[in-house]
């Protein structure tokens, strides 16, 4: 071993500290995962809950570690029968507690390796050395703790170990070191102490190295307030000026590792309480900034109780046992208010340091270390919030509640959102810095050293010529950098300089190792950013407190000051998968679906927040607006007419009533009504939504915007659907001459105005707010609506099929068809049926041709080019390749031949047991029932023709519409001749009408004239059919005697 002392480089401690310390936190996340499995009924490994081996396993731990199989068939018989399949699915636990019991023994085999080349620990100094080291000793310990912390262990390893004894005839190679490894650690950290003896001055010598960064870290609000910590104006004339520090890595080192470190390592080195007034002024510190550290994700540790009861039973140290009792009454009675006003501080703080580099990123550059150290702060308070609000007693709650927490983590955001953005502007400048400073400083100082040994002489040089080769055309030319060998090999170089006897003592040239530790850092502003933002704000602790995350949410949504913040939740959800280790690949997707759910949730959350918020302004805009009515000015003109007759009336002095309008009369800007409040708390949510366009979750992409967009769609679907109820129950007729649906004279006046909410400029509005991928929802919608009605047409088809498969062939025949007639049933449901779809395709149209009006205005070369492309697609063009084209100028609210949503609705209904051809046969009949019903609605009163709104009041004139793309999208989905199927309707149609004028019963007759204008609609509508075809089936003089007649009685009804 004093062979190896002289030669440092043989004993690798650089890199055996960094594979340790990545394998022991895999180690930690394997365990981890162990622990929650057996705690949880449904994952919990069968064997131990298993009845039938319930003896087995309390005989096993009763006995553990030692395995009896001889003497005890009765207990362990059901175990012979299931020993294959406990060896095959405990195997994964068992060497995981192997494993954890190899890294124990290659930590203690480093941890004396280290001993014997008394190695110098100087966190200022060797910054990467001692920090792994320290580390790597806190990993051990809470591994360590973990495992104790599992109770099963004992089931787990003894029951695999008597399956392998049963089935190989003797216990597993590894079972007696790691049996009596889990014995000696029942009480880990007692065990630990004894372990670490021979450790002490190693240890204590790294740790009594924090006694400037701690403190200097520890500090209150009122001290970082009157430093002006993290402000980049405060100093004007300073603020282009490069931010320095003798020990860059320490300042956004993390409190929360330090607290760990100076808790778990005097602990383990407890005798140098007693002897060094620096080391028990630390350990006091930390005992009163914390009542519990985070062992691993949410498993906390105790400080308090746990130290006392260690030292409990060591003689004389009743005096340490004092100091750890004062300083847990500290931390109770101030360390919450300490840390609550610290991160007000850093709200504000870190919202002047957002606001300056978003305005300036240039000074990202010179103050990259403020923005990491501003994170790191954050961190570090957000953490310890977390972990004592979930392990506080409630008598001091209050100081463990901030509802201002959204704010600080947005903050965060934002700055690490500056940082990915800029990325580029701060490689141009760190490289333009490491290639004309810390390459020209750092080859003065190797050439001014009084000793360079050969090795450490390459090593410097190869520093030296890896920066000054460096150039800013590198960033412009989109280089990758990667100094990760550069940064290992200064690792390295650390553990040759720092072994007692090194030729090159870096305890002897300590501004070495300080310019090195700038240096480093500045290479990591080249090419680690990523990392850094994770060493520095990972934040992916909150996916393992998930209630207190959601409830943290909540607060934020319920406070309108915070909801401007809310996004910072969602936002958080993308940090989850940094938690990960590739040594427990199997938790990732649990993981992942956690951070999806999460994300989606909170999102989902957001917008019905925002779309609640938009219907009570809507709410109170119609509040308003009934204010108008002329019901309430009553009062107002009986005032009026009591004052001029002088007659009083009411009690004196009664106030005045408002009237309506006054509230927007200010005389103070302090009035704040309600509309307000509700449109403030509107934008400020506005604002979250509308912060990011998207963010990545799992290599999941969420797009905030379309949740409330979605949520939108649903509000005005419902919106769309009372309005058409209302239509179908004859209060709102369709008026084509004014593009509008409009109230009809009823008993019971209607709650709304229908034209308020369906008038060309109402539907532009909609257009506007939904856009064109709400208005094709809403399409889908409605095309619901019809295949639905569509389909119980169908069944009254079904229901008359042989009557209206002889009516189809006996139009010639007066006599017969009459007959027939007689014997159909439910034709006022078919026609009722079919004017319903026909509301719904006009109430479309008008929501189509408002898109094409927004998107004309927004895109007009766009639009246009489809129109183009749609207008001139050939007519031999295949089906397939049409629907396609019309799909895209539907999307853009043009109109089209066949509708290509009808199609795709009616095309997803399936019967059962009926073939194509049946199908096709139904759509056939179904047209040739509505030919044949058309002059019933003669007789209906509501059925007369209105000139001034170019249709009739019970909505009959929709049967135009309705009849031309029912017919178009059932014959294009069963690929029959749509002009053929309508001139066969045509022809039923004109022969059942031209019936009813030679009836002579009034009744009958009543609206003869106006039902005859159907015919001419429905031609006037359709792309396939002409009036030369009309002519031929109906003479157009008795058309033009219809429009004469009701122009006429329309004229004599107005007089």
């Amino acid at each position: 071993m004093s062979r190896s002392v002289l030669q440092p480089s043989q004993q690798k401690l650089a890199e055996k500290l960094t594979i340790l310390n990545d394998r022991g936190v895999g180690m930690l996340t394997r365990l981890y995962n162990i622990k929650k499995a057996c705690g949880d009924p449904k994952a919990k490994p069968s064997y131990l809950i298993d009845k039938n081996l319930e003896s087995a396993v309390k005989f096993i731990v009763r006995k553990f570690p030692a395995v009896e199989t001889r003497n005890n068939n009765q207990q362990l018989a059901q175990l012979q029968k299931e020993k294959s399949e406990i060896l095959k699915n405990l195997a994964l636990y068992y060497f995981t507690f192997v494993d954890v019991m190899e890294f124990k023994d290659h930590v203690c085999e480093l941890l004396n390796t280290i001993d014997v080349c008394q190695v110098f620990f100087d966190i200022t100094v060797n910054f990467d050395l001692t920090k792994n080291y320290l580390d790597l000793i806190i990993t051990y310990t809470t591994l360590m703790i973990l495992l104790s912390r599992i109770e099963e262990r004992k089931a787990i390893i003894g029951l695999y170990n008597y399956a392998h004894e049963m089935t190989h005839g003797a216990s597993d190679r590894e079972y007696p070191r790691l049996g009596q490894m889990i014995v000696d650690y029942e009480n880990p950290l007692k065990k630990m102490m004894e372990e670490f003896v021979p450790h002490s001055k190693s240890l204590s010598d790294a740790l009594i190295s924090l006694q400037m960064v701690y403190p200097r870290r520890n500090l209150s609000a009122d001290q970082w307030r009157n430093a002006q910590l993290l402000s980049l104006i405060s100093a004007p004339s300073t603020m282009l000026n490069p931010a320095q520090s003798d020990t860059m890595p320490c300042e956004y080192l993390s409190l929360d590792a330090m607290e760990k470190w100076i808790i778990f390592g005097f602990i383990l080195c407890h005798g140098i309480l007693n002897t060094d007034a620096t080391a028990l002024n630390l350990w006091k510190l930390a005992l009163q900034s914390s009542s519990c550290l985070s062992l691993f994700r949410d498993e906390v540790f105790h400080i308090h109780k746990a130290a006392e009861d260690l030292f409990v039973n060591i003689r004389g140290y009743n005096k340490r046992i004092n100091d750890i009792r004062e300083c847990k009454e500290a931390a109770v009675s101030h360390a919450g208010s300490m840390h609550r006003e610290r991160r007000k501080f850093l709200r504000s703080a870190l919202k002047e340091l957002a606001t300056v580099l978003s305005d300036q990123p240039g000074l990202l550059g010179p103050k990259a270390l403020f923005v990491f150290m501003a994170l790191s702060f954050a961190r570090d308070e957000i953490i310890w919030l977390l972990r004592h609000a979930d392990n506080m007693p409630k008598k001091s709650a209050d100081d463990f509640i901030d509802k201002h927490i959204a704010e600080l983590i947005f903050y965060m955001e934002e700055l690490r959102a500056h940082v990915r953005k800029y990325g580029p502007v701060m490689q141009r400048y760190y490289v333009q810095y490491l290639s004309g400073f810390d390459a020209v400083v750092l080859n003065e100082l190797v050439q001014n050293l009084s000793v360079c040994p050969e090795d450490e002489s390459i090593i410097m040089s190869s520093f030296v010529n890896t920066m000054t080769s460096l150039s800013v055309k590198q960033v412009e030319d989109g280089e990758v950098f990667d100094f990760r060998g550069m940064r290992l090999d200064w690792f390295r170089l650390q553990a040759y300089t720092s072994v007692s006897k090194a030729s090159l003592g870096l305890a002897d040239h300590r501004e070495l190792g300080k310019m090195m530790n700038t240096i480093i850092f500045h290479t990591k502003m080249v090419d680690s950013l990523v990392e850094m933002l994770v060493e520095t704000s990972d934040l992916s602790i909150f996916c393992f407190y998930s209630r207190a995350f959601e409830k943290m949410f909540q607060q934020c949504l319920e406070l309108p000051s915070q909801s401007r913040y809310s996004i910072a939740f969602p936002l958080l959800c993308t940090h989850f998968m940094s938690c990960t280790h590739e040594l427990c690949p199997e938790e990732r997707h649990h993981i992942g679906d956690r951070s999806l759910s999460l994300c989606n949730m909170f999102l989902d959350e957001m917008a019905k927040q925002a779309r609640n918020l938009i219907t009570d302004i809507c709410t109170e805009q119609c509040t308003l607006s009934d204010q108008l009515l002329p019901k309430h000015c009553a009062k107002t003109i009986s005032q009026a007419v009591n004052k001029k007759s002088k007659k009083q009336t009411g009690k004196k002095g009664e106030p005045e009533r408002e009237k309506p309008g006054v509230e927007s009369m200010r005389k103070n800007r302090l009035v704040v009504t309600n509309l307000d409040k509700l449109h403030t708390a509107l934008s400020e949510l506005c604002f979250s939504i509308n912060y990011v366009p998207n963010m990545v979750v799992w290599e999941h992409t969420f797009t905030p915007r379309e949740y409330l967009t979605s949520h939108l769609e649903i509000r005005f679907t419902k919106y769309l659907e009372t309005l058409l109820r209302q239509v179908s129950n004859g209060h709102i007729a369709y008026f084509p001459a004014m593009k509008a649906f409009v109230n009809l004279p009823t008993e019971n006046e209607l709650t709304f105005n229908a034209e308020e909410y369906s008038d060309i400029s109402e539907m532009r509005s909609l257009s506007e707010l939904l856009g064109p991928y709400g208005m094709k929802f809403l399409s889908e919608s409605l095309m619901w609506h019809i295949s639905s009605q569509v389909a119980e047409l169908k069944k009254l088809v079904v229901e008359n099929v042989d009557v209206l498969t002889q009516m189809r062939t006996s139009f010639d025949k007066p006599d017969q068809m009459a007959a027939l007639f007689k014997r159909l049933s439910s034709v006022d449901s078919v026609l009722k049926r079919m004017t319903i779809i026909g509301v719904i395709l006009s109430f479309r149209s008008l929501a189509q041709e408002a898109l094409r009006d927004v998107l004309s205005y927004h895109i007009p070369f766009l639009v246009s080019s489809i129109e183009d492309f749609k207008d001139h697609i050939p007519r031999e063009t295949d089906m397939k390749v049409a629907m396609n084209v019309y799909e895209l100028s539907s999307a853009a609210g043009l109109p089209c031949e066949i509708d290509p949503a009808l199609v795709v609705a009616l095309s997803s209904q399936k019967s059962e047991n009926i073939s194509p051809e049946e199908e096709y046969k139904i759509a056939c009949l179904l047209m040739v029932f509505v030919a044949v019903s058309l002059p019933t609605l003669a007789s209906n009163v509501m059925s007369q023709y209105s000139p001034a709104i170019e249709g009739h009041c019970n909505n009959i004139h929709c049967l135009a519409k309705a009849i031309n793309q029912i017919a178009a999208a059932l014959f294009t989905i069963h690929k029959g001749s749509i002009e053929d199927r309508l001139k066969e309707f045509l022809a039923l149609a004109s022969s059942s009408l031209l019936k009813i004028g030679q009836e002579t019963d009034k009744t009958t007759t009543r609206n003869r004239e106006s039902v005859y204008l159907l015919l001419d609609m429905i031609v006037q509508e359709s792309p396939f059919l002409t009036m030369d075809l009309l002519e031929s089936c109906f003479p157009y003089v008795l058309l033009r005697n219809a429009y004469h007649a009701v122009y006429k009685q329309s004229v004599t009804s107005s007089a």
